[in-house]
């Protein structure tokens, strides 16, 4: 069976070059960086250079790059040990109603368990945050507020710049989760956020899964959130998992500044896909036409769910989500799109179609021409 794999927003096949970069780490550099002998002084001296890249690409201070094991650490740490370190000056929260569950479940837990307000901005029928809404919601005692770039599900694009811009103007810390902004989105350097903390996470853009980064603008030094060592600068317990962030790097300097999903490519590829949604019956296009990803498509079906529609896609060979790769299985409607104002029914039935750099116009018509059948079948049974 012919696989047409439209998934890219969950996950990126490992490029053959950054796998090639990875492998002297595997094998002939496998000592622990915090050793002293030479052993460890060399694995030591190539983890410093690639903080440097890293650094270098982003546009900021080594200093101010901790490595972690992905998006959802990042956005973890950045959550939850910025609300702890400035809990004495306030513990009033903001972030927005779909944000990923690695953000999202940090609220709701500092909300529950540690004595936090949190306010959950709501999103248009777009899934755009507004700066005045943020704005009305700010308070004398607000410390973070976290809204993320791009959004996991529907590829809307957030104004992080404005939004990072008036929390920097209040003297407010502003978290942007961006994971899957890097290398779809024009880059210039990590100050183009106007954010305090940026997630990043390498598997998004062909790099190895196990590995990301936070940035933290100097001097913000956040609460750990894990514990056993001083390694990355006493901000993230636990042995440097070399060979995954050498990877990290690699894909990084490959796939970043010039974007790897690449506009011209994915943008009319996405165009067609979309009238053709617009065309089936019981479908319904959510998320924003213009400010959004050029490579995600995504809609919800009447009369059916999310479990029959992937199942459907499967058998036909596309490789699709319901929305987070991370909540897969789950009966839960979409978040996202209850945020969007999307009928409960329908929100437990999403599909998002996300492409990537090998996505062809072949592939796209071959969607585009099973899909009413599969729609039909599925809202029938």
């Amino acid at each position: 069976m012919r696989t047409i794999y439209f998934d890219y927003n969950a996950t990126t096949p490992l490029d053959p070059q950054v796998r090639a970069a990875m492998l002297p780490f595997l094998d002939e550099v496998w000592g622990n960086p915090s050793s002293v002998h030479h052993v460890g002084r060399r694995a030591r001296a190539l983890l410093d250079d690639a903080r440097d890249h890293c650094a270098a690409v982003l546009g900021c201070k080594g200093s101010e790059v901790v490595f972690t094991s992905g998006g959802t650490e990042s956005s973890n740490l950045a959550v939850f040990g910025t609300a702890r370190l400035l809990r004495e000056k306030g513990r009033h929260l903001i972030t927005s109603s779909v944000e990923h569950h690695a953000v999202l479940h940090c609220f709701d837990y500092l909300e529950r368990k540690e004595g936090f307000s949190v306010t959950r901005l709501p999103v248009d029928a777009t899934g755009r945050v507004s700066v005045d809404d943020l704005r009305r919601a700010l308070r004398p005692d607000t410390t973070l507020v976290s809204v993320m770039a791009a959004n996991n599900e529907t590829g809307t694009l957030q104004p992080v710049a404005e939004l990072g811009a008036l929390c920097r103007e209040r003297g407010i810390l502003f978290h942007t989760d961006a994971v899957q902004w890097f290398g779809k989105e024009p880059f210039a350097n990590v100050h183009q956020f106007n954010a305090d903390l940026v997630s990043i996470c390498a598997h998004k853009f062909h790099g190895p899964k196990g590995a990301g980064a936070l940035y933290l603008r100097s001097p913000l030094h956040p609460d750990p959130v894990q514990f056993g060592g001083a390694h990355e600068h006493e901000r993230r317990a636990g042995t440097e998992n070399l060979p995954a962030i050498i990877g990290f790097t690699d894909a990084l300097e490959r796939f970043v500044r010039v974007p790897v999903f690449e506009r011209t490519h994915l943008a009319p590829l996405t165009a067609r896909l979309l009238a053709a949604v617009d065309a089936c019956e019981g479908a319904h296009f959510r998320g924003a036409r213009e400010q959004r990803l050029a490579n995600t498509v995504s809609f919800t079906v009447e009369g059916t769910d999310s479990i029959a529609l992937m199942a459907a896609l499967d058998m036909e060979g596309v490789c699709a989500s319901s929305g987070s790769a991370c909540a897969a299985g789950s009966l839960e409607p979409s978040h996202v799109m209850l945020a969007l104002g999307a009928p409960a029914a329908e929100a437990n039935a999403l599909v998002r179609l996300s492409l990537g750099r090998a996505s062809t116009a072949e592939e796209v018509e071959t969607v585009c021409a099973l899909l009413p059948r599969v729609l039909r079948q599925v809202r029938r049974a």
